[in-house]
């Protein structure tokens, strides 16, 4: 074929793709690129509400295309029907183009004392690390999975990949599959499989690891004085493996680690940026903890937290205290985009990998 026509052929191909809208459209390349900036802002929020029935204003804010997803407690389920209905009430709320992939529904279901749905999994993490078989497991984690879709959620906070020392907090309320982080590795990510299968999402807690603590890590921003190397080839491999094995977001903790930050982690990017994103790879979504967590108190309001969250790394900011304080962070988070002390670069990229995660759901 001669030059002149190669470069008839090209300008034909370029006028086809024009006129389909694909490969020349800046949406199709880019999925943030029409979002307003309360749109963009908004892919970063999980809200809470109370009782069994979202609030007016917040389906209005889903319509808007302000909400990436709602977390779920045990009392906003009445039953199992009513909450299945209640979630494809919210599935069908029409949302602006580019927002139409479903909402993000979340919900702590680890097994043995936090789980808030009734059904699987029916064993602790702590007895699966026990019995060590990776192909029960497995099938924990998916028939976990199967008992979310079948009311609506499609994202499982969990499972709990902490090492749980004796006498921590995380042993001792059985949320830990082991002390050995091999063992953590090995039941981890054959959980993360079974959901995977099941076709939720896994996300890994509590980044770079709580095993240590001994308080509730929602009552105190607690110290886990381990040295840099222990951090690493302990407490962080079996996130690495889960990684490894497809968990899709992982979940950053309230603890502080002196080795990496004086500061807690979920509020520092050396630990979700530098140790989460650079030394592990992860390219998946992060998720902080509770921003309205006791814990946090002394670190800031919540609409100040999500600030520093956000600026740490964390792709999702997660307000479980109520939506009347989420929404007011929100609107902080609006304000801090617009004055410029919130990136509007690293938020859009923080909303496509969001957008790709509500899409793969």
């Amino acid at each position: 074929m001669g030059k002149g026509a190669r470069t008839a052929c090209l300008a034909a191909g370029a006028a086809i793709a024009l006129a389909a809208g694909t490969a020349t459209s800046p949406a199709a390349a880019d999925p943030t690129a029409a979002l307003s900036v309360r749109q963009l802002v908004g892919q970063r929020v999980i809200y809470s509400y109370s009782g069994t029935s979202p609030p007016a204003a917040l389906r209005a804010r889903i319509a808007r295309g302000e909400a990436a997803g709602v977390i779920l407690f045990a009392s906003n389920i009445s039953s199992r029907a009513g909450l299945a209905a209640t979630m494809r009430s919210l599935q069908s709320i029409p949302r602006p183009p580019g927002l139409r992939a479903p909402l993000l529904v979340m919900i702590d279901q680890e097994g043995g004392l936090v789980k808030r749905l009734s059904g699987p999994p029916g064993r602790s993490p702590a007895l699966l690390g026990r019995i060590g078989n990776a192909g029960l497991t497995r099938a924990e984690g998916r028939a976990t999975a199967l008992n979310l879709r079948r009311v609506g959620v499609n994202v499982d906070l969990a499972p709990v990949v902490d090492v749980g020392r004796p006498g921590s907090f995380q042993q001792r309320f059985l949320r830990s599959y082991s002390s050995n982080p091999a063992r953590v590795s090995a039941m981890g990510s054959a959980f993360v499989a079974g959901l995977r299968q099941g076709r939720t999402a896994a996300t890994l807690k509590h980044f770079p690891g709580i095993g240590l603590v001994r308080r509730n890590e929602d009552e105190v921003a607690q110290r886990i004085p381990l040295s840099l190397p222990t951090l690493r080839a302990v407490d962080e491999a079996p996130f690495a493996a889960g990684i490894g094995a497809g968990a899709q977001l992982v979940m950053t903790s309230t603890a502080i680690y002196p080795a990496l930050s004086p500061r807690p982690a979920l509020l520092s990017a050396s630990v979700t940026t530098g140790e989460l994103r650079g030394r592990l790879g992860f390219r998946g979504v992060t998720i902080t903890d509770d921003l309205t967590t006791r814990g946090l108190g002394p670190f800031g309001p919540p609409q100040r937290l999500g600030l520093a969250a956000a600026r740490a790394g964390n792709d999702l900011l997660l307000y479980a205290g109520g939506y009347a304080t989420a929404a007011g962070a929100y609107e902080s988070l609006v304000r801090d985009a617009r004055a410029g002390r919130l990136s509007l670069d690293a938020t859009r990229t923080s909303v496509r990998r969001v957008l790709a995660l509500r899409a793969s759901l």
